[in-house]
C-alpha cells in the first residue's frame, strides 16, 4: 500500500464482507479464530469475543494496572472550547494526539502509569474537561477553526489553570507548557474553503466505492476535495480493491450534523 499525499486521488472499493480484525496483543495481531463478520457501522472491527479480549489486558479497561512504562498526561484541544485531558505511554511519543485529530496540544507531566491516570482524574474533576470529544463535534468544526496563536492561548491558560492545581501526585514530573499545533500535518487550510467537510461516510458496502481528491487527514477522517469525509476506522475489516477508471464514490453518507448535535463517542487506541 503506498503512503497517501495531499493532492493525490484515491480510489477503492470494498469486496466480499467485513471480517474481525482479531486481537492486537505484544506488538501483533492474532487472527479472529472464525473470521466473524461485523457490521459495517461500528468503528472497531473486532467481534465481541476478540473485543472481549483485548480489553482483558488493557491499561484503556483499567485490567492492565501493574504496566511497568513510563506515562505522560496532556492536554487535547479539537476546537473552542473542545479540550480533553488524556494519558498515553511516553514510547509513543505524540502518535496519540495525531490519531485523535488534535489540532492543538501540550505535554502536562510524565511518571508511572497509576500517577498518569490519579492526575488525569483530577483534572477532569476539578477544570471540567472531559476524557472524550466526539468524532462528530470535532468534524462539524475542524474547517472553521481561531488561527495558531488563539489555539495556543487556549491550550496554555488551561495548562497554567491545571499546575495550579493542588494534590498532584509526588511521583508525576510536571512538565513545562509547549503547545505544538498539528495544522500542518492535518492540511487544515485546505478545509477552510469551499465545500468544507459537508458529508460523513457511514459505512461500506459489497460493491460500494469512494472516489475522490485526497485534500487532508486527522485523526482518522480522510477529507476529499468534494466535502466528503472517510472515517477510515470504517474501512478496516474490509477487503479493499481498485475500482474501474470510470467509478465514481457509490457508498451510504449522512450530512454532518453541528458540532453540539454529537453524543461522546468511544475513542480506540488509546495507549
Amino acid at each position: 500500500m503506498s503512503e497517501l499525499v495531499y493532492g493525490q486521488r484515491i480510489a477503492f472499493a470494498a469486496r466480499g464482507e467485513r471480517h474481525c480484525l482479531g486481537v492486537w496483543r505484544t506488538g501483533k495481531r492474532t487472527p479472529c479464530p472464525t473470521a466473524e463478520t461485523v457490521p459495517g457501522r461500528t468503528g472497531n472491527a473486532q467481534c465481541p469475543e476478540c473485543a472481549r479480549l483485548d480489553r482483558s489486558f488493557s491499561v484503556a479497561a483499567d485490567t492492565n494496572a501493574a504496566d511497568p512504562r513510563t506515562y505522560r498526561v496532556y492536554l487535547a484541544w479539537f476546537g473552542p472550547g473542545m479540550v480533553k485531558v488524556g494519558i498515553t505511554a511516553e514510547e509513543r511519543g505524540p502518535a496519540r494526539l495525531l490519531e485523535q485529530g488534535a489540532v492543538a496540544w501540550a505535554w502536562l507531566g510524565r511518571g508511572p502509569l497509576m500517577a498518569t491516570r490519579r492526575t488525569e482524574e483530577l483534572l477532569r474533576a476539578a477544570l471540567g474537561v472531559p476524557d472524550r470529544i466526539a468524532y462528530t463535534r470535532k468534524r462539524a468544526v475542524r474547517a472553521h477553526l481561531p488561527g495558531a496563536p488563539d489555539r495556543a492561548r487556549e491550550v496554555a491558560e488551561l495548562h497554567a489553570r491545571a499546575a495550579a492545581l493542588p494534590g498532584w501526585p509526588e511521583s508525576l514530573e510536571r512538565v513545562e507548557c509547549a503547545v505544538a499545533d498539528h495544522a500542518g500535518a492535518f492540511g487544515l487550510d485546505a478545509l477552510t474553503g469551499p465545500p468544507g467537510p459537508e458529508r460523513v461516510l457511514t459505512e461500506m458496502v459489497p460493491g460500494g466505492s469512494v472516489v475522490g481528491r485526497l485534500v487532508g487527514a486527522a485523526g482518522p477522517d480522510l477529507h476529499l476535495a468534494d466535502g466528503l469525509v472517510v472515517d477510515a476506522r470504517l474501512l478496516a475489516g474490509w477487503e479493499l480493491t481498485a475500482p474501474g477508471e470510470e467509478a465514481v464514490t457509490a457508498v451510504p453518507t449522512v450530512q454532518i450534523p453541528p458540532a453540539d448535535a454529537g453524543a461522546p463517542a468511544a475513542q480506540d487506541g488509546l495507549f
